[in-house]
């Protein structure tokens, strides 16, 4: 029975960050590139059910070696509910995850991208509008294919103007707006 309520959770975790891709990052624009790999169904979400760095960080290295040997999938949103809830402790996961792509080989193949529920820039209050444009239901790496990256912004007007556009709207619409799409995504009414 634990195995089944287990499976049922891990399913949740992986509808509310798909949720939250359609409902927040693709609908708002906060990545240009989202919809295309929306509408093709080509991200995974993988739900690592581990809390020691150790084994998430195998099951990085499993989830890279799964997007060589599988190029339909354009890129895997790899969310780590457990062990990293605190921002600082996710941070070092995310250092040490960008080192042991480096020491495996994965330099220049693959890079992170970080999404966290407490999510803050540098030097930013943590209530800062801005801080929503990377925060997530759960922490969260996104595992992107440089190539397909490349190409992506090298079909793009003015890909530098991005993160300026992210931060007025996010200024613009304000923390609380962001704060009930959020829990939108996991099911909470607010």
């Amino acid at each position: 029975m634990r195995d089944q309520e287990q499976d049922t959770e891990l399913k949740a975790i992986a509808q509310h960050t798909q949720n939250w891709v359609e409902r927040v990052i693709m609908k708002y624009n906060i990545c240009p590139f989202a919809r295309r790999e929306v509408e093709r169904r080509s991200i995974r979400y993988a739900v690592i059910d581990e809390a020691k760095m150790h084994h998430v960080l195998e099951a990085l290295i499993t989830e890279c070696q799964h997007l060589d040997a599988h190029p339909e999938v354009e890129t895997t949103l790899f969310i780590v509910p457990r062990g990293f809830e605190g921002f600082y402790p996710y941070l070092d996961l995310v250092d040490i995850s960008n080192d042991l792509l480096i020491e495996q080989g994965y330099e220049g193949v693959y890079q992170l991208a970080s999404f966290h529920p407490d999510y803050c820039f540098d030097g930013e209050p943590m209530d800062a509008p801005s801080n929503y444009t990377n925060r997530s239901p759960y922490p969260t790496m996104h595992i992107i294919r440089e190539a397909s990256m490349e190409q992506a912004l090298a079909t793009y007007d003015d890909p530098e103007s991005i993160p300026e556009r992210n931060i007025e709207f996010s200024q613009k619409k304000g923390s609380d707006f962001f704060a009930k799409l959020l829990s939108g995504c996991m099911g909470k009414k607010s």
